[in-house]
């Protein structure tokens, strides 16, 4: 152990009992070693996750089950998938693929071979000629979204996990949406597949000979499928069924339509691709239709005193074209008024039987969208209007307005009992009939002792719900399982509707398949299945299941853990892992929860609670960035770097609370150290290399702790200048206090070391009419943020305090503003330090008007005269930029001297988080992972960003030269005709492979 390393079982087990559902020490080797070696063996050993840690956090998705894999695998290549599967079939294993895990049903999940196609099946390109989207499975939907509108197109479906789920997993559960019609989504827009089947053939349907290839090596399956359509065709009664369970939503079983719709066999096994769940092949590959993007958009709600009021307007808002029409019950809005800031005040007091819509209306341009929102003034008017209409066309408005809708299952998930399960259902009722299923459902509800609360796509007779059962509890499971025969009933007896609408089958809606759809067209799917997959290798007991009990096994339970941020009542939908730094290279905000979960589980002296001790160290604690993006997608606002801060808190000892102590006092001298030690390796990287130091530090982190000494994966930028710019007190428009990264690292390799950054914008804002003063006592000041990442309470408290104080002293007791040079330090003053210090300090410091450099900037833009632009500029937004609210100003800068400004596809946080990048540079790697990718495709003159060692990371992990905006503004608004040093003026923008249907 290196003389430094933190000790993890520090942290301590949560409180509260051992559970029944824990994962038992036969784990804590992990995989079995026979299996193990077998899969390295096969794929590569970096693609085999073994260890127990591994198997715990991939045992949960979004649904209410857990089961523990055997092992996870990452295939890379659709070889490593044929690999896998014929391993599977020749040793009586099993395989289950796994995307983003948002799934509401237990898709994602096994007890055997977990086969996780995220992580290296990224990459999409456009279609030109046909308007098309080609992706791989692990496209994050929302990127496909970003990507596709840069073209003037847009996706069909558009579930509210847009931001998380996957193209693989939107068409293997046929995902809906909001505005997805019936004839918008994946099964009527998906053109072709590649695909793996449990054979191990692939087949690409788009290809000129691919039915005869289908037909050469699946003949079983090719004439099997046609057979079943000649048997389906000649009985009219089942073909007239079948046609009508489809004229509304349903994702309950396979598509039996596809045995109508296509008359070939790799047609027909194509159409039943969407929506099988990952039972009947792999889908490597997808190309899928597009939309145009509308011109203009408007939101507005309809309130009004019930139910069937509000579902009397739907017919005539779809009439007028209406995009989307939501329905929300008065409960729910009067939840979402508490939860979420500037909701309207009515919200609060509105009769519980009181309803209203989310309509969206969109058009070619503002002239459509007036005429419109006439005619929908028109249709309402004789409506009992709870409050006249108000539309918006206001972006973050309307954004506001989605988030309330979709923000339901958050607001039930942080006020559910603890301990309680999150369930999630959806159900279609014929569209006239929505009011009265809709009341129903509530009636049902609450003879079951459920919150009642009812929301759904009105315009589609989808409805959905939400249960807390506590799933460990004998009586609340039998009360779920009562609950769930009854709903069956309901929806099936009564309304003749669909048991799952958008959210797929399933574990959990498997035994009731034959109650929905009868014996006959059932066992057509237990037909289909044999074909596809006669050595039932893919996903058992998903979609099909002969088991009828296996709902009600598997639940996983969930044990109060800490209530940091809120982290105890966490829903594990996985919302928050695409803009997860580490999510390619060790856990994620879900998994860190997950695995903390299962401390709770088990007892405390287990030999699994030792082993996930150990292994959690690196995994959830050293690799997380503590950057808070976490808390944005979530939709119970957990910030999972709160989190970890504590338990680095509580891992530092006495000692190691001391030493912080020192350094912060001594932060003067540690300052004038590193500026000559980045001299020292400023010399050293030029004469002998920067492969010597960075074998220097390699051996110091080995022998004292890779959390504590930094590592040196990249060329180092030059050092600051030792001098501070000459400023006045005198006329001085604010106080500029220069961040210490700024004081020590200066500009990269390649850049003329000066002007600084201090140099810059001092001259800029000099430029601009407003001057700034550089107080002479700076130097050996923090924002305190590397204690508080670090959870070195002690140095925290101290640097806190002394920056408090000498900003109330700069400042004239608070008649100046202070502006700061880097974004994260803003933050860290603007939303840590002031927690940290007494009451008298608080006080003062509250009144004290902090101002980032980016806001201080754009004040300066209409004084300021641009000389010249830049052909591009790409632009990250670190995630302190985010949390401040500052990115549209930023972007707005960055315009003012380029033509294009580009935020790449896939720009999250950049894992530098302070020195985290430093301490583990793979971090930086796996959160640019996708940003990378873009930047590739499209290249630009400059690379901006908005603080220092953001900048480092960023310019490590893709080889860009990024720096700060201040720089580009600065050089574009000199009074001269100089052109710039690194561009030599404008540089040509050069066609990307993207912009001809390249890869992204």
């Amino acid at each position: 152990m290196a003389l430094l390393q933190p000790a993890t079982n520090r942290i301590g087990r949560p409180p509260g009992k051992p559970a029944d559902d824990r994962v038992p020490d036969e784990f804590v080797s992990g995989t079995p070693t026979d299996l193990k070696n077998a899969l390295s063996e096969l794929i590569g050993a970096e693609q085999v996750l073994h260890r127990a840690i591994d198997l715990v956090r991939y045992a949960s998705d979004a649904s209410p089950y857990r089961l523990i894999p055997q092992v996870v695998v990452t295939p890379r290549t659709i070889e490593d998938v044929v690999a896998l599967l014929k391993y599977c079939r020749e040793n009586g294993h099993h395989a289950t693929f796994r995307a983003a895990g948002t799934s509401l049903c237990g898709q994602s999940q096994s007890d055997d071979i977990l086969i996780d196609v995220r992580k290296h099946w990224y990459g999409m390109t456009f279609e030109e000629g046909s308007q098309a989207l080609r992706a791989r499975p692990g496209v994050v939907l929302g990127h496909a979204s970003a990507y596709l509108h840069r073209h003037g197109r847009r996706l069909g479906p558009d579930p509210a996990s847009i931001n998380a789920c996957t193209i693989g997993g939107v068409v293997a559960n046929n995902s809906g949406g909001m505005r997805c019609t019936i004839d918008r989504d994946a099964y009527h827009t998906v053109q072709s597949m590649t695909l793996v089947l449990a054979s191990g053939t692939v087949i690409d349907s788009a290809q000129p000979d691919a039915e005869a290839t289908f037909m050469r090596a699946e003949p079983d399956l090719a004439q099997g499928l046609l057979k079943l359509r000649a048997e389906l065709i000649a009985d009219r009664t089942l073909t007239e069924r079948i046609r009508h369970k489809y004229t509304i939503r349903n994702t309950n079983g396979y598509r039996l339509d596809a045995l109508l719709d296509a008359d070939t066999p790799l047609d027909i096994f194509r159409r039943l691709m969407v929506g099988s769940e990952g039972t009947l092949a792999f889908i490597a590959e997808v190309v899928i239709g597009t939309l145009p993007t509308p011109g203009a958009t408007c939101v507005t709600w309809i309130p009004v005193p019930s139910i069937d009021e509000a579902v009397a307007l739907v017919p005539g808002l779809v009439s007028l074209g209406a995009e989307a029409v939501e329905l929300m019950i008065a409960p729910a809005l009067s939840a979402a008024a508490q939860a979420f800031p500037g909701t309207p005040e009515y919200w609060r007091t509105l009769d519980p039987k009181s309803a209203a819509l989310l309509v969206e209306f969109t058009g070619a341009d503002n002239a459509a969208l007036d005429r419109t929102e006439v005619a929908v003034h028109e249709l309402v008017a004789n409506a009992n209007l709870l409050q006249p209409l108000d539309f918006t066309r206001d972006a973050k408005a309307i954004e506001i307005d989605w988030r309330v809708r979709e923000g339901l299952t958050g607001i039930v998930g942080k006020l559910r009992p603890e301990g309680t399960a999150v369930v999630n259902e959806d159900v279609c009722f014929p569209k006239a009939r929505i009011a009265e299923g809709a009341h129903d459902l509530q009636a049902l509800l609450t003879k079951h002792g459920f919150l009642p609360g009812v929301a759904g796509h009105a315009a589609f007779g989808n409805l959905h719900f939400t249960l807390t059962p506590k799933l460990d509890d004998p009586a609340d499971r039998a009360r779920y399982s009562a609950f769930m025969e009854d709903l069956v009933a309901l929806v099936i007896d009564k309304y003749d509707g669909s048991l799952k609408a958008e959210h797929g089958t399933g574990r959990n809606m498997a035994p009731f398949v034959r109650r929905e759809w009868g014996d006959k067209a059932t066992e057509i799917m237990w037909r289909i299945k044999k074909l596809a997959d006669p050595d039932g290798v893919l996903a058992p007991d998903c979609v099909l299941s002969r088991d009828d009990g296996i709902n009600m096994r598997r639940f996983k339970s969930t044990p109060p853990i800490e209530d940091v941020s809120d982290a105890t009542h966490c829903i594990e939908c996985g919302f928050c892992e695409p803009v997860c730094p580490s999510r390619n290279v060790t856990m994620t905000p879900r998994q860190r929860i997950v695995v903390r979960r299962e401390m709770a589980r088990q007892p405390a002296g287990s030999l699994m609670l030792a082993q996930l001790f150990k292994e959690y160290e690196y995994d959830g604690i050293q690799t997380c960035a503590a950057d808070g993006t976490c808390a944005e997608p979530c939709p119970v606002s957990i910030n999972t770097g709160l989190l970890i801060k504590s338990f680095r808190q509580r891992e530092n000892t006495e000692g190691r609370e001391k030493v912080a102590l020192a350094i912060a006092k001594r932060w003067r001298r540690v300052e004038t150290l590193a500026r000559l030690g980045m001299d020292v390796t400023d010399v050293i990287s030029r004469t002998v290399g920067v492969g010597v130091l960075t074998g220097l530090t390699a051996a110091a982190r080995a022998v004292l702790s890779k959390d504590l000494v930094p590592s040196v994966p990249g060329p180092m930028p030059q050092p600051a200048p030792r001098e501070l710019p000459q400023t006045s007190r005198q006329g001085a428009a604010a106080v500029y206090f220069p961040a210490c990264i700024n004081r020590i690292f200066g500009r990269a390799h390649g850049k003329a070391r000066q002007p600084s950054l201090p140099e810059a914008l001092v001259a800029l804002s000099a430029r601009a009419g407003k001057p700034l003063w550089i107080p002479p006592n700076v130097r050996g000041l923090c924002c305190s943020t590397p204690w508080s990442s670090k959870g070195y309470r002690q140095g925290h408290d101290w640097m806190a305090a002394a920056i408090a104080d000498a900003m109330w002293d700069w400042s004239s007791e608070a008649t100046l503003p202070i502006v700061i040079d880097a974004v994260s330090c803003t933050h860290g003053l603007l939303d840590d330090v002031r927690t940290h210090i007494d009451p008298v300090r608080k006080e003062r410091f509250n009144k004290v008007q902090i101002v980032d450099a980016i806001a201080w900037v754009h004040q300066l833009l209409p004084s300021l005269h641009i000389t010249r632009k830049l052909n591009s500029a790409v632009v990250h937004p670190t995630c302190s930029t985010i949390h401040l609210g500052l990115e549209d100003k930023l972007i707005e800068i960055v315009s003012a001297v380029a033509d294009e400004v580009i935020v790449p596809i896939g720009t999250t946080c950049c894992g530098t988080a302070g020195d985290r990048g430093l301490l583990h540079p793979e971090l930086v790697v796996s959160a640019t992972r996708e940003e990378k990718a873009h930047l590739d495709a499209h290249p630009a003159a400059v690379y901006l960003s908005a603080n220092r060692t953001c900048e480092m990371g960023l310019q490590q992990a893709t080889g860009k030269p990024y720096e700060s905006f201040i720089f580009a503004l600065e050089e574009m608004t000199r009074p001269t005709d100089r052109t710039l040093s690194h561009t030599q003026g404008k540089m040509p923008r050069r066609e990307s492979s993207s912009e001809q249907g390249g890869q992204v």
